[in-house]
């Protein structure tokens, strides 16, 4: 019983387990560790986020905003002419940015100190330097002189940016050629636009990092010029004669109030133009005051299709003779007019009868009826041949841009009816650009062959060397030799006493061929205007030179070719005498000589 009551005890004074409560302290550790457990929880949730899912989008807002990337300063090659006078050049300009947040001045008084520089009111300077920005930009184009003088000023926040800027030095004088740059530096129009790649040098850029306060930190060293970067684009232009015939062409197109004029200088045997001029025109350096006249920036010489009336004869004399179906003594009858189905066909003064006529003087009258006779003892599918042999109806591939195909009438119409063979025969019916109408006329002075025209000669490097930019298409026989003289003979005559005798220059002989042709309407048939024209080939003895001029819309019943565009051809070719140094091949008629007044077409 001792031992029960002694082991009862025992348990009793055992002491039982106590519930553990935590404390105040304790319970907010808990939470300050389950908050921080969340919030790495978190964290990492928005990192991983950041990195991984957005990681490629933040990192380009960061480079835009960081990093600006900057055209290098790489002027486009210049242009020069055939003898090294430059027609258009980079200058170095400047865009000015102002960073207003780093302005230490106010505003105002900057303004009123720049203002005189930049040639701006003080009040839009102020505006400007105002708006809650990091940057904007204050003036472009700035010249270096400008420049100088507004870091003179110590103004902080100010930022000067190389550019470039496309500099004509002649205005006008080769617009129609060259065309010009917009602001971007891109060429719009010419061969700025044709020859890109050739005039805008290699190109790079360099990256500049932009710290929180606007400014640029240059991030690489910019790259020198090598020799690949050097050199000229050098014409074929002669810029002084291209001023003359601008010249010429312009005061007779004043004469007698014409829409428009062209003129243009081949060289025949290489096909280089040492002269195209159109008329209107404009100054590249401003082509954007030209913006209500846009036809001006086109060289309609290249880009619009007429048809060229008797300038063609010629040729189609060419055609006749090379044929075999006429000699140059053949002799053909000119009634004056003739019925051509329901057409009726005269000559230029109305219906005068030339009686019978050689070659040589239906030419020199430009008769209409003797050429109709002449050119329908050619079957009408060779006579279409004919024309398709001399590219009427294709491209010359030139180099100058926006170039017209010439239109030929499809050769079913050709061939089924008389009218369209009889009209070909004085040069209506069908359409070509002057410019080839100047190449046509370079195959007789050619001796026969047709070269290309072109206006670029190549890139002169930087040794002085000229390197050829273009693969021409190699000369093409389309005449004998033989025919090519007899037919430049004949044309010297048509100077000397035909319809061309107002182009005459005493001591020198040429060929040439008046043109008064009819204008075709867009809406078809002829309108009341017409085209008149003039075509030289100079000199007559081992012709070098095609010269031609066409005056759109002269005004005047004595408005005719060989009063509006012989002259002008004149005007060239003596000009051509004086730089080319030609003597003349009959001195005697110098002293005292003077052409006889012009006779008609």
């Amino acid at each position: 019983m001792a031992t029960t009551k002694s082991a009862r005890r025992s348990r009793k004074l055992t002491p039982a387990p106590q519930k553990v409560v935590p404390t105040g302290l304790e319970w907010r550790l808990w939470l300050i560790v389950g908050f921080m457990g969340l919030c790495a929880v978190l964290l990492i949730a928005r990192l991983v986020f950041l990195q991984v899912i957005q990681g490629d989008e933040l990192t380009a807002k960061a480079r835009q905003q960081q990093v600006k990337v900057i055209q290098t300063f790489r002027p486009r090659r210049t242009i020069t002419d055939r003898h090294g006078m430059a027609l258009a050049v980079d200058q170095a300009v400047y865009t000015v940015y102002a960073h207003p947040h780093l302005l230490k001045e106010p505003p105002r008084e900057i303004a009123e100190r720049i203002a005189p520089i930049l040639h701006r009111s003080p009040e839009e300077l102020n505006r400007l330097l105002s708006l809650p920005t990091t940057s904007v930009r204050l003036e472009r184009w700035l010249n270096e002189e400008a420049v100088d003088a507004l870091k003179k000023l110590r103004i902080e926040g100010l930022d000067f940016i190389p550019q470039q800027r496309r500099i004509y030095p002649h205005q006008n004088l080769a617009a129609e050629i060259i065309g010009y740059v917009d602001i971007d530096h891109y060429g719009q129009a010419g061969l700025e636009k044709s020859q890109e790649q050739i005039l805008q040098r290699p190109e790079y850029t360099i990256e500049v990092l932009q710290d929180g306060n606007g400014r640029l930190i240059p991030n690489e060293v910019p790259r020198s010029v090598t020799e690949n970067d050097q050199g000229v684009l050098q014409l074929t232009i002669d810029g002084r004669l291209q001023r003359t015939a601008r010249e010429l062409l312009q005061a007779q197109i004043s004469k007698f109030s014409a829409l428009r004029g062209a003129a243009v200088v081949m060289d025949a045997r290489t096909g280089e133009i040492l002269t195209l001029v159109t008329q209107p025109t404009y100054d590249p350096n401003r082509y954007f005051d030209y913006h209500k006249t846009p036809e001006v920036y086109k060289n309609w010489a290249v880009s619009d299709l007429y048809e060229p009336g008797s300038t063609f004869k010629p040729l189609n004399v060419a055609i006749a003779l090379d044929a075999g179906v006429i000699r140059p003594d053949t002799v053909i009858y000119d009634e004056g007019i003739m019925q051509v189905g329901d057409a009726t066909i005269s000559n230029f003064d109305g219906g005068s009868s030339g009686g019978s006529l050689t070659v040589t003087e239906i030419l020199e009258q430009s008769s209409n009826i003797a050429m109709v006779h002449m050119m329908e003892l050619l079957s009408r599918k060779s006579y279409y041949e004919w024309l398709q042999k001399l590219g009427i109806n294709q491209p010359i591939s030139t180099d100058l841009p926006a170039e017209a195909v010439g239109q030929l009438k499809p050769p079913e119409e050709f061939l089924n009816y008389r009218i369209e063979p009889a009209a070909a025969a004085f040069g209506q019916g069908f359409a070509v650009t002057i410019l080839k109408m100047v190449q046509l006329h370079g195959i007789l002075a050619n001796g026969g062959v047709m070269v290309t025209p072109h206006v670029v000669k190549g890139v002169v490097d930087g040794n002085g060397k000229l390197q050829p930019v273009a693969n021409l298409p190699q000369p093409k026989r389309i005449f004998s030799q033989t025919t090519a003289n007899q037919v430049v003979e004949m044309m010297t005559s048509v100077v000397e006493n035909g319809t061309g005798k107002s182009a005459r220059i005493p001591g020198y002989r040429y060929g040439g061929k008046t043109g008064t042709a009819q204008k075709a309407s867009a809406s078809g048939g002829y309108t009341s205007g017409k085209i008149t024209s003039f075509v030289g080939i100079f000199p007559a003895r081992a012709p070098r030179f095609v010269v031609m001029t066409v005056v759109d819309e002269p005004i005047g019943a004595r408005a005719l070719g060989s009063t509006v565009a012989a002259p002008v051809v004149k005007g060239i070719i003596e000009e051509l005498i004086t730089i080319e140094g030609i003597p003349p091949t009959h001195p005697q008629e110098i002293n005292g000589a003077s052409a006889e007044p012009p006779v008609a077409n």
